[in-house]
């Protein structure tokens, strides 16, 4: 039987440990999903499109995903995609309870859905998308922690912004 995961996230934006997340889950299993969430609750810096596209353009080359729009539920996502998995990436202690909560909930809407935490790797344990923005903001450079189309993309954003 081959299971397909979804792994969601708002990816503003995606960041080398996301990255990782996603390398490490590809390898477990059979299809995976990347599903990048709307969540104008965030107030994003990049629109749905520039997220997507720029997922698209740093998983180029890695076999067995799709990436995905999604507004709504995760949980009506994934049983729209015929997925039976979430994967959710945890940093540090800190992302712990959140997680748990959400994957305590979606199990309760939806329990044929199992919610799968990865660790990222020790590399990326510091990386948020919030401090990739910071250190972008201010014009430091960002090759240890965006992967090259989203360096690009933050340095065109912050330039039209009047920022550095």
């Amino acid at each position: 039987m081959k299971t397909k995961a979804v792994y969601p996230g708002t990816f503003d934006p995606i960041t080398l440990g996301h990255l990782d997340v996603i390398r490490r889950g590809v390898k477990l299993f059979d299809g995976l999903v990347i599903a990048v969430a709307a969540n104008p609750s965030k107030k994003p810096l990049f629109g749905i499109s520039e997220r997507k596209k720029m997922v698209e353009q740093s998983v180029k080359g890695i076999k067995g995903i799709r990436v995905e729009v999604f507004d709504g539920l995760l949980v009506d996502f994934v049983k729209r995609e015929k997925a039976k998995v979430i994967i959710r990436g945890l940093r540090e202690m800190s992302d712990f309870p959140l997680e748990f909560q959400q994957a305590l909930v979606n199990r309760k809407m939806a329990p044929d859905i199992e919610t799968v935490f990865v660790m990222t790797n020790e590399a990326h344990f510091y990386l948020s998308s919030s401090l990739v923005k910071e250190i972008a903001m201010y014009g430091r450079g960002l090759k240890d922690f965006v992967p090259k189309p989203v360096e690009k993309a933050l340095k065109e954003k912050y330039s039209r912004t009047g920022r550095k």
